[in-house]
């Protein structure tokens, strides 16, 4: 009776609704998509509908779960080919997750029994964030990676004050598949452990404080421990990079050293580059921050704001890292966990109702525990404060959502949601650009899919290509890397009857194209090996034009 009462199941079908609504206008009526999302949907259709169907074509350079979640509408593509053709797999998975968010931040303010309109409007607030309405609605891995987090963030909110091993194991757990959602997910798990070791070695007894603390660590830690070593292994056994993403000529390292650099000059411009990043989406959190850490160290109730500190903080960190380094672009969605960070510190505001709920107390649960409370026209001040720093947010990143320099794949948005066809502003002209992204693409897939050829009749990369073959109707016409006779058919195209070749210019990312790799002058001469068709100039932004050549 009492899960019937809660309110969680309408909160995420409520939340579910508005983010799948906003991916099916995005990507079916606007035809708008984003590269990263494209591709999962391309490997995900590999595995099963490719002229080499098999899980490995699942890919090495991202982590599995977010193509690996989509299978099971992929499998419906032959009875509703707009499932990979218009990317509904993507949008439907990354809005489930991101309404998960959307609850697992509600379940913050229901454990501690906080106030019910600043549960509300904190919640409200952040699921209509137009970063986290976006990345719910546009098939990203942004989405499952805040739902994982957040849910973490729960659960080791819980663990403080409970010392519930219950909690902790879904802390671990959500952290796990955390990293088999994203990389940087490795900051978080060694945060958490950190964080879960020194507080069960201040509060618990002098006698074994030491084992307490290594086991909790261990357990914690284990998940994420796991997932890393199986997937580098099993990414080692099968293509011979433990760390595709780092080493591969599809990884991001390549890609960044393809593309020029990731647009950081020196650590200090990339440092407040990425400082300005975390203030267009939360201007105002330092503040709310200082005064909730200052009044929880006032009544000696600092902990509880601890995980989403340490677990939300190690992730921005190693963004803000990675970016000073060079190794990652300057992408604002790289820094939208500061959003979750910003709602949850909001929750912890005010002093909870009653105790925490735990299946178990620990031997070191700390509730109930006194202390001293604010007065009530203090708690009103905070919470006031709280919502004011999440309102100010939304007007800021929609203002920071609009500049190409801190928001290249969002500020595109501007030409879907408010286009402006007459309009000559060389801003606009650019928003125009990134919004044809892959439309080029996916008439090429609709031009090969109309010359009716037989299985393994085109070869391509998918450096370029994976938007090609997403779109395509007829995945087994396309020889792909992830097939396992790639090479073999590469290196003689013609005795394994391939009648078509896609090719892009040996230049940036087209240098590692496998075509370009193997017959340097494809592109531009047809290697003496096949006939030049057709040109295809691209329309849309930083990606090539297309020629399709014929062999002889």
């Amino acid at each position: 009776m009492t899960r019937l009462r809660s309110p969680m199941p309408i909160v995420f079908v409520a939340a579910w609704a508005v983010y799948l609504v906003a991916g099916l206008y995005l990507s079916v009526h606007q035809q708008f998509f984003v590269g990263d999302s494209l591709s999962r949907v391309a490997a995900a259709q590999s595995v099963l509908f490719s002229r080499d169907p098999h899980a490995a074509a699942i890919g090495f350079v991202f982590t599995p779960l977010t193509a690996l979640i989509q299978l099971p509408l992929t499998a419906l593509t032959p009875y509703w080919p707009a499932v990979t053709a218009d990317a509904v797999s993507a949008a439907v998975m990354s809005s489930a997750f991101m309404a998960g968010s959307v609850v697992q931040l509600a379940g913050v303010a229901r454990d501690r029994r906080v106030w019910g309109w600043l549960a509300a409007v904190v919640t409200v607030l952040y699921a209509v964030d137009p970063m986290i309405l976006f990345y719910g609605a546009n098939g990203m891995s942004e989405a499952p990676f805040l739902f994982f987090l957040t849910w973490a963030v729960r659960r080791l909110i819980r663990w403080v004050d409970t010392d519930d091993v219950h909690d902790l194991v879904c802390a671990a757990v959500a952290l796990g598949l955390a990293y088999l959602t994203r990389y940087d997910s490795v900051a978080a798990i060694a945060a958490a452990a950190l964080l879960v070791g020194s507080v069960t070695w201040w509060r618990g007894p002098h006698t074994r404080r030491l084992a307490r603390a290594l086991l909790d660590v261990t357990l914690t830690a284990s998940p994420g421990t796991v997932a890393f070593v199986v997937w580098a292994v099993t990414s080692w056994l099968i293509t011979g990079d433990a760390f595709a993403q780092f080493t591969s000529e599809y990884g991001n390292a390549a890609i960044i050293s393809q593309s020029g650099g990731s647009g950081s000059s020196t650590p200090g411009v990339a440092l407040g580059f990425s400082v300005v990043e975390m203030l267009l989406l939360a201007p105002l959190l330092p503040v709310l921050m200082a005064t909730i850490v200052a009044q929880r160290w006032r009544r000696g109730r600092v902990i509880p704001v601890l995980p989403p500190l340490a677990v939300c903080g190690a992730v921005l960190a190693f963004q803000v890292l990675s970016y000073a380094r060079g190794s990652t672009f300057g992408f604002l969605r790289f820094y939208i966990v500061v959003i979750p960070l910003t709602a949850v510190i909001a929750m912890l505001a005010v002093p909870g109702h009653g105790h925490l709920p735990a299946r178990r107390i620990g031997r070191l649960g700390a509730q109930p525990r006194p202390m001293r409370a604010p007065r009530r026209h203090h708690q009103v001040a905070t919470a006031v404060l709280s919502v004011v720093v999440l309102a100010a947010a939304i007007p800021v990143t929609v203002w920071g959502m609009r500049s190409p320099k801190y928001a290249p794949q969002e500020f595109a948005l501007a030409a879907v949601l408010r286009p402006e066809p007459s309009s000559t502003d060389p801003q606009h002209l650019d928003e125009l650009r990134v919004d044809r992204s892959f439309s080029t693409e996916r008439r090429l897939a609709e031009y090969l899919d109309g010359l009716d050829l037989s299985d393994g009749t085109v070869l391509t990369d998918t450096v370029f290509g994976f938007a090609v073959v997403a779109r395509s109707t007829r995945p087994r016409q396309f020889v792909l890397p992830s097939d396992r006779d790639f090479t073999e058919v590469l290196n003689d195209p013609v005795r394994f009857g391939v009648r078509y070749l896609l090719t892009v210019p040996p230049t940036g990312r087209g240098a590692s194209d496998a075509i370009n790799l193997r017959y340097p002058t494809m592109y531009a001469t047809g290697a003496e090996l096949a006939v030049r068709v057709l040109d295809v100039p691209n329309v849309g932004a930083d990606l090539p034009n297309w020629r399709v050549y014929r062999m002889r």
